[in-house]
């Protein structure tokens, strides 16, 4: 469905009462998520509000205890990260999984490198470099990351900033459906975390939605189209930068604010029926 004529578009990614438990630690309490087409959509909350369990669900890290989530409609159940990749699910953690002393081409496509055509890929399974190099030249190109200058050149070498940006091109290389970002910014400095929101506007730009996970509320703010709020294990509200502002953000994080149903952004302005 879409928004013609009032209909409501169909998230891309939702998740409804989901339940992960650590023993006797409570991840997760019955959280709901709902991600729409071409929308960045921020996660925030308190430490131990369930962000990073929620989002680890969602990318196969966890296998909730019980609830369903959905892609495009149709109900999954990863039990890897493979399996969210395979569904079109990319995800960006905090420690980005990047091998240092690799090139950047190669970190692009580790675990999906391109092998030589004929006898030497299917038999001596020879890497195809030339190719490989290439195409992570024109995914950089593609999300205008220009500060890298050799596609050659060790992830080692490279600033924090770069190497975020190697992590989120391969990200958007892959991710054919939904980007998933972990504190991007969390240990960046001003230049190169404004660079990372460019590159995160750049994706909704080419309609790929993205999930922002992050403790930076004026970064939220200011690139986020919707905010969920993640408190105790579940959802406690989804407001907007336009309806809410940072302090009331927080209020609702801790406890201190609490939101009608009436009052939320459930849904992305402009697919509500009858909008």
């Amino acid at each position: 469905m879409d928004s013609q004529g009032g209909r409501v578009t169909q998230p891309i990614l939702s998740g409804r009462n989901l339940v992960k438990s650590f023993g006797r630690v409570v991840g997760l309490n019955g959280a709901d998520l709902d991600l729409y087409p071409g929308e960045v959509l921020a996660v925030i909350g308190d430490n131990g509000a369930g962000k990073s369990t929620l989002i680890k669900c969602f990318s196969g890290a966890h296998t909730p205890d019980s609830g369903s989530m959905q892609v495009d409609g149709r109900e999954v159940s990863f039990t890897g990260t493979q399996d969210a990749r395979v569904a079109g699910i990319e995800t960006v953690f905090q420690t980005l999984a990047v091998s240092p002393a690799l090139d950047i081409a190669t970190n692009l496509f580790l675990g999906r490198e391109i092998r030589k055509p004929g006898l030497m890929g299917k038999v001596f399974r020879s890497l195809d470099k030339k190719r490989m190099r290439e195409e992570a030249g024109q995914h950089l190109q593609n999300l205008g990351i220009g500060t890298v200058q050799d596609i050659t050149q060790p992830v080692e070498t490279l600033s924090g900033g770069q190497r975020q940006a190697v992590a989120v091109a391969r990200a958007a290389a892959f991710g054919s459906k939904v980007i998933i970002l972990d504190e991007p910014t969390a240990a960046l400095g001003v230049r190169e975390s404004s660079r990372v929101l460019q590159l995160i506007d750049d994706l909704r730009t080419r309609g790929l939605p993205v999930i922002l996970i992050s403790h930076n509320m004026p970064q939220v703010f200011e690139i986020a189209d919707r905010i969920h709020v993640q408190r105790l294990g579940k959802r406690a509200a989804v407001v907007t930068p336009q309806t809410h502002t940072m302090n009331e953000a927080v209020a609702i994080m801790t406890g201190a604010l609490t939101v009608d149903p009436a009052d939320q952004a459930l849904e992305p302005a402009g697919t509500r029926a009858g909008s």
